[in-house]
């Protein structure tokens, strides 16, 4: 009695082979003199139950993995039938428009899109291992040919259809994101943040069917990492569930001395530029939405102090704060998210015939996303266990 019944969580943009820290992205921040990039992705690849367990004690009960080393992929296949950890639909490397420089000499997690032969063997190879995607990482630089870009990004989109396999698309632009649409994207994992979307795209989605997932949040973590440099002072672990691995906190606790010996105590700011940036993807979210486009929530945890399991509560408050009504964000945090991932047939509502996957929690979250947080229990394939267990599990994590 008192406490309400939703369905698990689920968070349609995760990175497993980034560690919620910069170690993990030394684009960021570079460490990799005390933090070996080397060592970071061999413990993120041997231990991906820290991040299972993480999820879990947040009422995550899915995740989709959009990006990363071919070892993910070998993760997500190895998760369904464990119901220790997220149900786990996986990506693999990234088609990327220019020549990422972050992978390792064996092995790679940005696959750069040469030309349109390039995209073919891309998509090809990402079927042969088993993604269950397509993941196109569409950057544009100063100088940058895109006439070139669309014309891969079009061959990616062909080839993903011919093979089966959903295009995901990193498009933070607004052109990107329009030759994404035309290229076939099931799901954009960010928000059009340089510019005010436009009749074109709107007309767009509507017609492909898109999923749009906004990704409010991930850059308060990279503005974390300035104000830590400016202040002296790490950032705070918003974590009320337990869920976070006594490394990584251990890690975020040296964000300021890191931060400030790398960039120094008064790092350029980039305040006004955060500010327009978090404005125009809350206005475009705005537009989604009364044009009728599919929200999905998703957190692109992984990304310094974006972290694996609490993030996605972070991100659904955000979500309501920009205008969404409560029954709306939980809505796209389950059954529309599963639909983002085609597994809507298993997954996202409570339903005879799927997946036993649900939360217990104290109060009502379609009147205020935010009591998710009073989160008592989670099933995962009908199997439950309280909050005190999950974070007992978490506890006894060792890297």
């Amino acid at each position: 009695h008192g406490r309400f019944v939703v369905p698990g969580l689920i968070d349609t943009h995760v990175h497993y082979s980034q560690s919620g820290w910069v170690d993990g992205r030394p684009d960021a921040l570079d460490l990799r003199a005390r933090y070996p990039y080397e060592q970071t992705e061999r413990r993120l690849r041997e231990h991906p139950e820290v991040f299972h367990r993480a999820y879990l004690a947040s009422g995550v009960t899915t995740v989709f993995d959009v990006g990363g080393y071919p070892w993910t992929l070998q993760v997500a296949h190895a998760a369904e039938a464990n119901t220790e950890a997220p149900h786990m639909s996986g990506a693999g490397p990234l088609l990327s428009t220019y020549d990422f420089w972050l992978n390792l000499p064996g092995e790679r997690q940005f696959i750069v899109l040469r030309d349109s032969t390039a995209a073919v063997e891309g998509v090809r190879y990402l079927k042969s291992i088993g993604a269950n995607a397509v993941k196109v990482w569409f950057i544009v630089r100063p100088g940058s040919d895109f006439d070139a870009m669309t014309r891969n990004v079009m061959a990616v989109g062909a080839e993903a259809q011919r093979q089966r396999l959903p295009l995901i698309v990193h498009a933070t632009g607004l052109m990107e994101a329009k030759v994404a649409l035309r290229a076939g994207a099931r799901l954009l994992v960010h928000s059009v943040q340089d510019r005010p979307l436009d009749a074109e795209f709107l007309a767009l989605a509507k017609t492909t069917g898109v999923f749009y997932c906004p990704t409010l949040t991930v850059l308060d973590g990279y503005a974390a990492l300035l104000a830590a440099a400016r202040s002296g002072r790490s950032p705070e672990v918003d974590d009320p569930f337990g869920a976070v691995d006594s490394l990584t906190r251990a890690h975020i606790a040296l964000t300021a001395d890191e931060a400030r010996r790398v960039l120094g105590p008064t790092p350029a700011s980039r305040d006004s530029l955060m500010t327009a940036l978090r404005r125009t993807m809350v206005d475009n979210l705005g537009l989604v939405r009364r044009s009728g486009i599919p929200v999905v929530t998703g957190t692109d945890a992984g990304n310094p102090l974006t972290l694996h399991g609490p993030a996605i509560h972070a991100e659904m408050e955000a979500m309501q704060r920009a205008g969404m009504k409560p029954a709306d964000v939980l809505v796209a945090s389950t059954r529309d998210a599963a639909r983002a991932m085609g597994r809507q047939a298993e997954l996202g509502t409570i339903e005879i015939g799927k997946s036993a996957d649900l939360l217990i929690v104290g109060d009502d979250p379609t009147q205020d996303i935010t009591h998710l947080r009073k989160l008592q229990w989670v099933m995962r394939s009908g199997v439950v266990r309280s909050g005190e267990e999950l974070r007992a599990a978490v506890a006894k994590t060792r890297w």
